[in-house]
Order: structure tokens, then sequence, then C-alpha cells
């Protein structure tokens, strides 16, 4: 059979669940995932195979108004992921449909000349009606060459749509070794492990305004790695949220970081946390590189 390879931009408005459908799709965590809106901040890519086929679906951050900085360098990193893309696959969650986000979302996709599928996610908690309105809208709206009913998190018809990706890549070589399932780097993907962690224990607590930096990442002689990171926050009221009392928070936020990047590395790691504020850490050029967005003014 001949290989195929293609690069698939998953886009759609915050907490559509596209993070949740690539970890799907790839068949393990590639991507972090929170409640919390607008979770992913970078572009990355996942890398998927059926059969001979070899799917880089490319994981963006969800498309929104942007207001700061931070938020702009996101929505540009949304669309730069969609520039080069072979199909693009708009994902809308099931529940709320064409919102105010989803809209504007809709008119520059219809605009674009790219190949492009719909996929309604978390169709698990909508009734059958609900979701074949909401298709008959986004087919007139959109014309997509296909639409897709799925539940990431639970698995329904993730196959079927696979399928259905590998199918429409184009032919080629493929990118990436075939036990590769991700474009990150381990040192990112150590930043994000602990990122994930802050919003899923402080989710109600702390505000967006926050950031995990990997100052040192050290191979160590046993196959153990050693991960110094900084978590950076705006304030010190913040800070003291992070900490917990007596440091107990932070310590739970670094255990289960660690514990976490030890099954996704495969090895032994040491984890070593601190907290500090930096007010205008949204303004550091060099944060921006080291997380993987671009400076946008």
């Amino acid at each position: 059979m001949t290989e195929r390879c293609g690069f698939v931009a998953v886009v759609g408005a915050p907490n559509a669940g596209k993070s949740t459908l690539v970890n799907a799709i790839v068949g393990q965590k590639v991507a972090i995932v929170s409640p919390k809106a607008q979770t992913t901040r970078t572009r990355l890519i996942g890398v998927a195979i059926a059969d001979q086929s070899q799917i880089l679906l490319i994981d963006t951050p969800g498309i929104f108004d942007p207001k700061r900085r931070l938020d702009r360098a996101m929505v540009a990193a949304a669309w730069g992921g969609a520039q080069d893309a072979d199909l693009i696959a708009l994902v809308v969650d099931a529940q709320t449909g064409v919102t105010k986000r989803v809209a504007p979302l809709i008119e520059t996709l219809s605009q674009r000349r790219e190949p492009k599928l719909v996929i309604l996610n978390k169709v698990d908690l909508c009734s059958k009606g609900t979701l074949l309105e909401l298709a008959t809208k986004l087919q007139e709206a959109l014309n997509p060459e296909d639409i897709f009913m799925v539940s990431a998190s639970t698995g329904d018809g993730v196959g079927d749509l696979k399928a259905a990706l590998a199918a429409r890549v184009p032919e080629g070589p493929w990118h990436f070794p075939e036990e590769q399932v991700s474009d990150a780097t381990d040192r990112m993907l150590a930043a994000e492990v602990t990122r994930e962690q802050l919003y899923l224990q402080l989710h109600a607590e702390l505000p967006y305004d926050s950031a995990v930096e990997t100052e040192k990442y050290e191979e160590r002689k046993d196959g153990s790695v050693a991960i110094y990171q900084q978590i950076l926050v705006a304030r010190d009221t913040q800070r003291a949220i992070v900490l917990g009392h007596r440091g107990a928070r932070l310590k739970e936020i670094g255990s289960r970081s660690r514990e976490e990047l030890a099954k996704l590395l495969d090895r032994k790691v040491h984890l070593f946390l601190h907290v500090k504020v930096a007010e205008k850490w949204s303004d550091d050029r060099g944060l921006y590189r080291e997380i993987g967005l671009d400076w946008v003014d």
C-alpha cells in the first residue's frame, strides 16, 4: 500500500474539546486537558497512524476575540496552524452549538479554500434531534466535505473519524518515526504537564494569568531526569494560592506532575518547583519562545 501523510488543523472555539479529541485519535496523551477555557496555548502536532497513513494533527489554541498580547499570540498560533494544512477540521461543542465565538469562525473558514470537515463533539450529552438540527445548520453555513459526530471523552465515533482522516491525507512519505507521537520536546512537555496540574487543582482559585517555565532539564547518569521549573504568577496573593498552607498545594502539584511525567517519559523524574511573582511575565519575549509562541505586537 502507498504511504500517506498530511496535516490536519484542528480548530474551534475554546472548550470545544480539541485537545481531548487529538489525544483520542493519537491513542495516548500528547496534549494537556482541563476544564479551564484556553488551556491550550501553543500549536502542537499529535502524530496518529492508521494503516499506511500518518495523520499529523495540529492541535491549536481556541480561537476567540483576543484582548491581551498573550491572547493575540495564541490566536495567531491557531490560524498559523491552519495555514499549511491539507485539511481543516472544525470542532464544535454539540452542547453549545453555534455560539458568538463559533459564528465568526465559521464565516472565516467559509472563505478558505482548504478542504474542511466538521466534527460535532460531546454528542453523548445531546439528543439526536439537537444534533441533526445543528448538523443541518453547519452544512448550510460551511458546506463541509463531511460532518462527524463523536465523543472524544468516551471514544464513540473516534475510530470512524480517524479512518476518514487517514483516507483523506495526501500520498507521501511519513514525516515522523513510527514511535513518535508528538513534535513537543520533553522540556516543553514537562512545562505543560505542570501547567495542567495547576489548572486541575486550582481551577476556580487561580486566574488565567499564570505560566510554567522549565529553567533546566538535566539528564542524569542513572537514566533519570532532573527538571527545574518556575511557576510564574502576577501577584503575591496568587503565589500564596499556589503554595497552599505550609506549601502543601505546591507539593501536591509537584507530586502529581512528577507521576504523570514519569509515565510519559518512561523514566524516573526528579521535579523541583518554585513559585515566582512576575507581574509582567506575559511581556517577556523569552518566555514566549520557551512556551512555543511567536511574539505579537
